[in-house]
């Protein structure tokens, strides 16, 4: 008998075009024959099921709708929710809650990843080479010659909370700096202010695929803008080369670092981590636990270059997470 499976995308965030494109490639990448799959939107107080055209209601008290006098419930949720409720921990540990199984982490490291500061404090103290940083809340006083003594120029400024590059600026000057916080005070009521590191930068993939965690094939980020942002990575401002030109220490140094942190935050299911070198060490920037999952996305080239089909890639994961 076929699993019913719900695809969930949208979300409340700025990445909520990107997540339907998402959720709609791993809906026409399902194998049809053992999920009967299910695309659910859920955007701010609106959660519904388009089927066929048509849209049901979902009843939040069990995450159910009704069709044709029948009660629908779902075995597995797929999460293809970019930012929140599905990158944050919200949304699966609502599933958690009602016992329902899910694609992603639960929900401690789902919100720890989100994120950014606190997921850096505690990497950290583990031993993760990273850039240095400095934080700043909305309502406090920018004191603009203190970061940059302590971060220098140029340096990255970015919401703590937020994905897709959304928000974030490389700042030269410092006089640029108010500015800056502010594009990122849009977006976030934290914000994470760091050291620019130059070298090759990577993202690589670490997931859990066939009851193993697998480190896929890196990808290396060459940005045409000054840096990786939502530019680059969705009008093509970029070339993303899979797998990384980089040398075996290189690649032996990230795969055994990109597991470390794996194992660390005792993820599950998808992750995607980004890193710059500087000389053969990977210095870690950040991890996403909801990575794209459109053809073009980073995962699924890497998966490609592992192998690795789509409908392997998903199907893996579903079935990992209903064991």
């Amino acid at each position: 008998m076929k699993k019913n499976i719900a695809i969930v995308m949208g979300g409340n965030s700025t990445e909520a075009a990107i997540s339907i494109k998402s959720g709609t490639v791993v809906y026409q990448n399902l194998d049809k024959t053992k999920y009967a799959a299910y695309c659910v939107t859920i955007t701010n107080n609106n959660w519904e099921v388009i089927s066929n055209t048509k849209k049901y209601p979902i009843d939040k008290s069990d995450f159910s709708f009704n069709t044709n006098g029948f009660k629908i419930k779902f075995d597995c949720v797929f999460n293809a929710i970019h930012g929140s409720p599905g990158e944050d921990g919200l949304l699966t540990a609502y599933f958690d809650l009602l016992g329902i199984k899910h694609t992603s982490a639960p929900f401690y490291q789902m919100a720890l990843t989100f994120n950014k500061k606190d997921c850096l404090s505690v990497l950290r103290n583990q031993g993760i080479k990273m850039a240095t940083s400095y934080i700043i809340n909305k309502g406090e006083t920018v004191d603009t010659k203190a970061i940059v003594k302590k971060v220098g120029l140029p340096c990255f400024v970015k919401p703590n909370q937020a994905g897709s590059s959304f928000g974030i600026s490389k700042v030269f000057k410092e006089t640029d700096l108010p500015a800056a916080i502010d594009i990122a005070f849009a977006e976030d009521a934290t914000v994470l202010i760091e050291s620019f590191l130059e070298g090759t930068e990577v993202s690589v993939g670490v997931i859990e695929y066939k009851n193993d965690v697998l480190v896929l094939p890196p990808t290396e980020i060459v940005s045409e803008n000054d840096f990786f942002d939502y530019d680059a990575k969705y009008n093509g401002r970029s070339q993303e080369i899979t797998p990384a030109r980089i040398s075996a220490i290189q690649l032996e140094n990230l795969k055994k670092v990109a597991k470390k942190i794996y194992e660390i935050l005792q993820m599950s299911g998808f992750t995607r981590s980004e890193f710059i070198f500087i000389g053969d060490d990977p210095y870690f920037l950040e991890l996403n636990t909801v990575p794209g999952f459109t053809n073009e996305s980073l995962l699924p080239q890497q998966a490609r270059a592992a192998g690795i089909s789509l409908t392997d890639l998903f199907g893996s994961a579903i079935e990992n997470a209903l064991l």
